[in-house]
């Protein structure tokens, strides 16, 4: 991604590293040297109290002080010193050559030159200053002056050169910056994956919601907050899945009783037209066969035969018309509740078809189909199956030979994007272009000997219309170059 959670720790962590490194820098070179003078003043004053507390209390004659206790400061703090009574005897002298330590001492008491402002310290007791040895030429920390029993004393520590030193220690630490700066960064990217993923997935996740999408659920195991908020994100998709399904079925009883409410006398009168017409014709056959049968018009027992075969072929006519016309004024009248929930589109088709294997064996027809796998619609699939039963059973009724000499039924499964078509193709005549509109009216016939040659009511196709319409799908008919397709479409899940 442009703008990356893991990018953006990664900037700001190499950013801060920086920043710390040159700020450390940065007191280095401002504050070292004061804090080094300072620490060596404290050392000095702390050699000067201990001196001063050993000779008042008699215990610098003893060997544990001057060989253990005055010499482990002496050499912890690099500091030499001398102590010499009124009568100019050594009282004590450590840490350097006793006559340098003499010279030193005549030097900065008697022969010394300083101003006051030279000072570091001054009480009435010693004066502390920064002084160069004229043999060595060497900085020295001095701290001289007298005790509280009345003997000269002198302690010195040798300055560093603090300078050299603040600037080794920069060069350091920028090199060990850089050097933490590179390894830091290489943990700071291996780290930040770790943590970021479970948040790529979860963004990936979210875009797949917003497409309504539901089925790509969180995978990960952690139990931080990262995997609390993957397993809500599951919960949430599981509960929007079931909320836009409901939603669905709602809009759907709702535009369909809008729909019902303005059509619905016109609809009854249409409905009592035609199956006032439509069982006109086989009421008559009846009663014509039958009043024959009666008045014994033939005592020919074949004929007779006939007379009942067509009285039974007539009754179960009607019987079939009776019952499309139950299911149609189910569908058109009454309270019809849809079901919509996510359906295996490609599994229903197969399985169809597989139970329509012996009819297509019986009337000679060739099945030509392409149908993908693991195709999801939205949809009741009780009505989406009536659909296809419906079409299905209009191909068959209507399918012809083609140029080849064979009888051709080709079901497809067409990707519009967020529809998904379904076609019906079957070899036989075209249906004029005025007549497109008209086949699905309850009733209607375009050959209507042939339609009572196989026992058509003209119903399936109004029942297709009137689920298609109740589902807000659309749907239609094309003529192709050897025969007729009947579509309809659904929205993909």
């Amino acid at each position: 991604m442009k703008h990356s959670i893991r990018t953006q720790f990664t900037y700001i962590f190499i950013g801060m590293m920086a920043a710390t490194v040159a700020v450390c820098w940065l007191l280095n070179g401002l504050f070292l040297e004061k804090y080094y003078r300072k620490e060596k003043q404290k050392n000095l004053l702390e050699v000067y109290h201990s001196i001063n507390n050993a000779i008042e209390e008699e215990l610098w004659r003893t060997e544990e002080y001057s060989n253990v206790t005055l010499m482990n400061l002496c050499t912890k703090y690099s500091i030499a010193g001398i102590v010499i009574d009124i009568r100019t005897q050594e009282v004590l002298a450590f840490g350097a050559d006793e006559k340098q330590s003499h010279r030193q001492l005549w030097d900065n008491l008697i022969l010394a030159d300083r101003k006051r402002e030279d000072y570091l310290v001054e009480t009435e007791f010693y004066r502390m200053t920064i002084a160069k040895d004229k043999i060595t030429k060497t900085d020295y920390m001095e701290l001289g002056g007298i005790l509280e029993n009345g003997d000269v004393f002198l302690l010195r520590t040798a300055l560093e050169s603090v300078r050299e030193s603040v600037a080794i220690a920069n060069r350091f630490l920028a090199y060990m910056g850089i050097i933490a700066s590179v390894i830091s960064s290489i943990i700071i990217g291996i780290l930040t994956k770790k943590y970021t993923e479970p948040i790529r997935e979860l963004t990936q996740i979210s875009k797949s919601m917003a497409e309504l999408d539901f089925q790509v659920k969180y995978r990960g195991k952690t139990k931080n907050e990262i995997g609390v908020l993957g397993h809500n994100f599951n919960h949430m998709s599981e509960e929007l899945e079931k909320t836009i399904s409901k939603l669905k079925t709602l809009n759907m009883e709702l535009t369909k009783d809008i729909e019902n409410k303005e059509k619905l006398e016109e609809m009854r009168t249409e409905f009592l037209a035609g199956i006032s017409h439509e069982l006109k014709t086989p009421i008559a056959l009846i009663q014509g066969y039958a009043e024959g049968l009666r008045d014994n018009i033939s005592e020919d027992i074949e004929e007779r035969q006939f007379y009942c075969d067509v009285i039974i072929d007539e009754a179960s006519k009607m019987n079939g018309m009776v019952k499309k016309l139950i299911v149609l004024n189910h569908m058109e009248y009454e309270k019809n509740t849809f079901k919509i929930e996510r359906i295996h589109l490609s599994e229903l088709l197969y399985n169809y078809l597989e139970n329509c294997k012996m009819l297509l064996e019986q009337s000679q027809i060739v099945l030509e189909h392409t149908v993908p796998q693991n195709i999801y619609v939205w949809g009741d699939e009780f009505k989406i199956e009536e659909v296809i039963d419906n079409y299905f059973s209009n191909a068959v009724h209507h399918v012809k030979q083609e140029q080849q000499g064979n009888k051709i039924i080709r079901i497809q499964l067409q990707d519009l994007g967020e529809n998904i078509r379904v076609t019906v193709f079957n070899t036989g005549d075209l249906i004029p272009e005025e007549l497109k509109d008209r086949v699905w009216e309850k009733f209607y016939k375009i050959d209507k000997a042939r339609t009572r040659e196989y026992g058509g009511t003209g119903i399936g196709l109004s029942i297709v219309k009137a689920i298609l319409d109740s589902a807000g799908q659309k749907y239609g008919i094309e003529n192709e170059e050897e025969g007729v397709t009947f579509w309809f479409e659904l929205e993909k899940a």
